[in-house]
């Protein structure tokens, strides 16, 4: 008796050891499925991802395409409505030309951008950047109750495509006027040499940004402004400064305003 209970027991154990082992050998072979399907879809995300930066890329040349035909048309309207005023027309049609070689050099940006080709950069003046961002914004800030304030250290410089970085600062001048509009407030543009970087701040007193979404700012598609914004600002400025070895960080507060801080090479 002691000896068949000893042996069923026997079988009995060694039933469930090989239950245990089947059951071991059904999850490695289901943890291997998946494994196998895991790589299958990294591969199609490989394959998509081409098609997706292309997407986002016809997006945002879209949304520079729109901020730098707004001057343009302003000034070609200028120039029509005084074709007696020959001094202005003349002006008017050469900041046309100016802006449209321009328009030209951040769209083949954009495009080097994508391609991951190097820009060709120079030293420039902080002071010209500047100077040229406002001019192509073609509008006196002051109308919106805007009060601008500029600072730039005389002999800072920065070693840029200069197309692309008055495009950047553009787009944060934008953001800032939207975030004082209406009621206005105070735009702060400052620019000193910091060693071998020049740091080019744009601050404004406007709504500020919601902490919960501030890591998400720079992100392509991401939009504090609901319907009204594209979401592809902010990531065109990141994108084009850190394509000149720099980069972009957001300080700011609900209510308190936004500074935007750009750290570009000097040499």
């Amino acid at each position: 008796m002691l000896c068949a209970s000893i042996t069923a027991r026997f079988y009995n154990e060694a039933g469930k050891l090989t239950s245990l082992l089947e059951k071991r050998r059904s999850l490695h072979r289901h943890l291997t499925d998946r494994q196998d399907e895991n790589a299958l879809l990294r591969a199609e995300i490989e394959r998509l991802e081409p098609l997706a930066n292309l997407g986002t890329l016809t997006y945002m040349i879209a949304h520079e395409i729109n901020n730098l035909l707004t001057p343009l048309r302003n000034y070609a309207e200028l120039a029509m409505a005084n074709t007696e005023d020959v001094k202005l027309a003349e002006k008017a049609l050469r900041k046309t030309a100016r802006n449209c070689e321009r328009a030209a050099a951040v769209m083949e940006g954009l495009l080097a951008l994508a391609n991951g080709s190097g820009q060709r950069p120079e030293i420039v003046s902080a002071a010209e950047l500047v100077d040229g961002a406002f001019t192509c914004l073609c509008r006196d800030l002051n109308k919106d109750g805007i009060d601008v304030r500029v600072h730039v250290a005389p002999q800072a410089r920065v070693r840029v495509s200069a197309a692309h970085i008055q495009q950047a600062l553009m787009n944060l001048i934008l953001n800032a006027r939207q975030a004082m509009t209406p009621g206005g407030g105070i735009l702060t543009v400052q620019a000193v040499e910091e060693g071998p970087t020049t740091r080019i701040s744009v601050a404004d007193t406007g709504v500020g940004v919601d902490p919960k979404v501030m890591d998400r700012i720079f992100e392509p598609f991401f939009s504090t402004k609901g319907s009204a914004g594209s979401g592809l600002g902010l990531a065109f400025c990141k994108k084009v400064v850190e394509a000149h070895g720099g980069c972009i960080r957001v300080e700011s507060s609900p209510g308190q305003g936004a500074c935007f801080t750009i750290l570009l090479p000097n040499s």
